[in-house]
């Protein structure tokens, strides 16, 4: 199976022709693929072919765990890119479909820079979702290895937990795993660590649900940025600073989100099936 590899601000992934797998991957075969030492190595995998299916493009979005996820906005940027390079679209936008929504996108810059619509933040309680009643989750406190944080959780497709407090990253790779297990999130969650700069930028450090310690994040970025509009701390647009660069977000007065940023190629290949054995 033939595969590309890009990275979006260090946030690397794997793109796969849907049309060359005649099976469904195996949670196995993924964990392998996406390992630094056994595999190629990645933040996960774009399953998707450069066919248009009812005006659309199909997007699978698989951790390097093995599980699905909704949405990914660097994957989105990196699959735009992809489509690009394959020649299946050119500088007009066009529409990818996945579990968590359909979005718009379009490839400027000779593909590398993508702009995608992220598509609408909501801070509800049962779309996200969050335990306990409905109600819209801002500034609520968890306890997590016995200290006391602040939070807010949000969904643009796929769930997020914004803790209000600037950390490192030894910080975050030890409280996001405990976040995003928590109880209180059903279905798992992604964790930002915030810290607002200014009035039109901010800082995050990163735990995705699925993938763990990630640099670079689209929809954290824009999960981030939303909540720090909503609780009046910034003002669109939105710089969100990321160990693996920045990202631009627009937020409109709906919260629907419009976000840009670099794309990156690094190379492609062919898999062995020799890899799993």
């Amino acid at each position: 199976m033939r595969f590309l590899k890009y990275h979006a601000l260090g946030n690397d992934y794997l793109v796969l022709d849907a049309r060359d797998a005649s099976t469904p991957l195996t949670t196995h075969q993924v964990q392998t693929i996406c390992h630094r030492h056994y595999g190629i190595g990645s933040d996960g995998i774009l399953l998707g072919a450069p066919q248009a299916q009812d005006g659309r493009f199909v997007l699978k979005i698989i951790n390097p765990d093995g599980s699905e996820a909704e949405k990914s906005g660097n994957g989105l940027r990196i699959f735009a890119r992809f489509l690009w390079d394959e020649g299946a679209v050119g500088a007009e936008p066009f529409a990818i479909e996945t579990p968590g929504g359909l979005v718009q996108a379009q490839v400027r810059d000779d593909g590398r820079e993508v702009t995608v619509e992220m598509g609408q933040v909501s801070f509800s309680s049962e779309v996200i979702p969050v335990q306990g009643p409905p109600r819209e989750v801002l500034e609520e406190r968890v306890e997590v290895a016995g200290e006391e944080l602040t939070y807010c959780a949000a969904t643009i497709g796929n769930p997020h937990c914004v803790v209000l407090k600037p950390m490192e990253a030894a910080e975050a790779q030890r409280l996001g795993p405990l976040l995003e297990r928590d109880p209180r999130f059903p279905n798992r969650t992604n964790v930002q660590f915030l810290e607002v700069l200014d009035r039109h930028r901010i800082r995050i450090e990163i735990w995705e649900r699925g993938a763990g310690y990630t640099l670079a994040s689209g929809s954290s970025s824009s999960a981030a940025a939303a909540v720090a509009h909503r609780l009046g701390l910034c003002d669109s647009p939105v710089e969100v600073h990321m160990p693996g660069g920045q990202l631009h977000i627009e937020i409109d007065a709906e919260y629907r989100i419009r976000m840009r940023g670099g794309v990156t190629r690094i190379g492609e290949g062919h898999l062995s099936p020799e890899a799993w054995t």
